[in-house]
């Protein structure tokens, strides 16, 4: 029997027929509870684990021959995902269910790429989209989407966007989708690139397809960060922000972290926005994160000094972990709610 759901938590298998095999290993993320040595029993490797208290699980098998290990897919599970880091099967556990929107028939909309010159060494890539029907000098407002070619491949965002269109929940809109070029150094906190979109790029993208509204930014992880400090620098023409397992990295929370090479910047940054008392400008602020993710804590720690400083903040915490389908499973309602909130008051 392959990967399942039992009574106390979760069996997964890999089968002995390879007598070369001398030991399994579960490849997951380190918040998944339980052990990850798999047992040899006759009718083949076996591995229990607690309930996980997740929606879903993605993982591989670290398959042992003598000296070497080989991660594979789990070939009793059919069900797989593509992740940024590669191909993972999935476990989906009872009550998961995919958001309506994926299987929404509607059309593709327009990609026009273009580049935003500023203080960054490299110019910063961005593609617009847009929905069927919306012209390109017709005003409309605009979402920002950092990680974005990621996003639209790994999250489907686009479709997303074209599906509530469609539906009538958001209006006609457009997404920039910023690549990241130089990901690390740009979505750390990086002054330049943080002016450059702030100015040189919300100037470039009006000219070429004008604003309606408020500008929206979002983003995960590392992006998600960068979301939240690109609102802050940009308010009031920036009034809304979606953070995703934002890396607001803290030394009492982060110390796994502290050797990333921006950490210093990261968290001295992140210092001064918790340590803000009061905004003029306050932004709508949406933020989801696992409740089990390491980013929990200090995800936690955001939305209550953002509260404090005024700013309206929607924080949800989701049974899935730091991964492109969790984040695609929470842009509604998150994203959708802090959309409206925003252009709606236009």
């Amino acid at each position: 029997m392959p990967a399942h759901v039992t009574e106390g938590g979760v069996r997964l298998r890999f089968d002995a027929g390879d007598p070369a095999v001398t030991g399994v290993g579960l490849d997951c993320d380190p918040a998944v509870p339980g052990p990850r040595a798999f047992e040899r029993r006759d009718d083949g490797w076996v591995l229990d684990l607690p309930a996980p208290g997740l929606d879903r699980v993605e993982y591989r098998f670290a398959v042992r021959r003598g000296a070497g290990v080989d991660v594979v897919l789990d070939p009793g599970n059919p069900l797989t995902v593509r992740t940024a880091f590669g191909d993972r099967s999935v476990l989906e556990l009872p009550g998961y269910a995919p958001p309506w929107w994926l299987d929404a028939d509607t059309p593709a909309g327009r990609f026009d790429p273009m580049t935003v010159a500023g203080e960054t060494a490299d110019d910063v890539p961005v593609t617009v989209w847009s929905p069927d029907g919306l012209a390109d000098d017709e005003p409309a407002p605009l979402l920002v989407v950092h990680d974005g070619p990621e996003y639209d491949d790994l999250a489907r965002i686009t479709r997303c966007a074209a599906a509530h269109v469609a539906a009538g929940t958001l209006p006609p809109h457009r997404l920039a989708l910023a690549h990241p070029v130089l990901r690390d150094a740009w979505y750390s906190g990086s002054p330049q690139y943080l002016r450059t979109l702030a100015t040189a790029g919300l100037d470039r993208l009006a000219e070429r397809h004008p604003v309606r509204a408020p500008v929206v930014v979002m983003g995960a992880s590392l992006g998600g960060l960068t979301a939240l400090l690109l609102g802050l620098a940009a308010a009031p023409r920036v009034g809304g922000v979606f953070a995703q397992s934002g890396s607001f990295f803290q030394v009492r929370h982060d110390d796994a972290e502290s050797g990333y090479r921006y950490f210093g910047r990261i968290s001295r940054t992140v210092q001064s926005v918790l340590d803000a008392r009061h905004t003029d400008h306050p932004l709508v602020v949406g933020m989801t994160c696992g409740a089990l993710e390491e980013n929990a804590a200090n995800n936690r720690d955001m939305a209550a000094a953002l509260r404090r400083a005024g700013h309206d903040v929607r924080h949800r915490e989701v049974a899935d972990l730091h991964n492109y389908t969790a984040w695609r499973d929470a842009l509604d309602p998150g994203l959708v709610e802090v959309l409206r909130a925003v252009w709606d008051r236009e």
